[in-house]
């Protein structure tokens, strides 16, 4: 008989399922400039579709204003059709090589917006979580069934699971009502 899952795994897979929802998160503009918020952007790139950080430069020159310095003249084009494309409601300035974008001031409509866009984050970062549970369960209900562990074992370690699980939504949740209260600050 082996000891049953390999709860570690588990508890990874959902740490990475937490650290993809913060990387969601953080891509959400408040009211401060953040390189983090054109994250999300695809540009159409020599054929195929690349995140606009593998072809320039984000800075962020002001706090209301982002600087994009793309490397190649040609794609300046594409990268401004990107961030346009990208629904963050941006409109770049082309400035030769660098495009300039000012960020605009976040009204209530915005802001409340900006809060659902996270709630839908959330949503997926908790079915990333119960998949792994449900994996972690399936695991545990052949085990049992293979005669791999006893249905004692299988038992606990399915409480545990469930226990991680919850804890890692609550993790989900807390993440979601500080970002939602920095969303909503005036």
């Amino acid at each position: 008989m082996s000891e049953g899952i390999d709860l570690k795994e588990l508890k990874r897979r959902m740490d990475g399922a937490i650290t993809a929802y913060k990387n969601d998160i953080a891509s959400l503009r408040t009211g401060r400039a953040s390189a983090n918020v054109l994250d999300p952007v695809q540009v159409e790139a020599y054929g195929s579709r690349v995140p606009l950080n593998q072809v320039a430069n984000i800075s962020v020159p002001e706090p209301r204003m982002l600087s994009v310095s793309v490397w190649d003249k040609g794609m300046v084009g594409a990268v401004e059709r990107g961030i346009r494309e990208s629904n963050l409601g941006l409109n770049p300035i082309i400035d030769g090589q660098n495009l300039r974008i000012p960020l605009p001031e976040l009204n209530e409509e915005r802001r409340k917006s900006l809060v659902k866009v996270a709630h839908d984050y959330a949503e997926k970062a908790k079915v990333a979580i119960r998949h792994v549970r449900r994996d972690g369960m399936d695991d545990l209900k052949k085990a049992e069934k293979d005669g791999d562990i006893g249905q004692d074992l299988s038992r606990a370690q399915s409480e545990k699971v469930q226990k991680m699980t919850d804890e890692t939504i609550l993790d989900v949740d807390r993440l979601l009502a500080e970002k939602e209260k920095e969303i909503m600050q005036v």
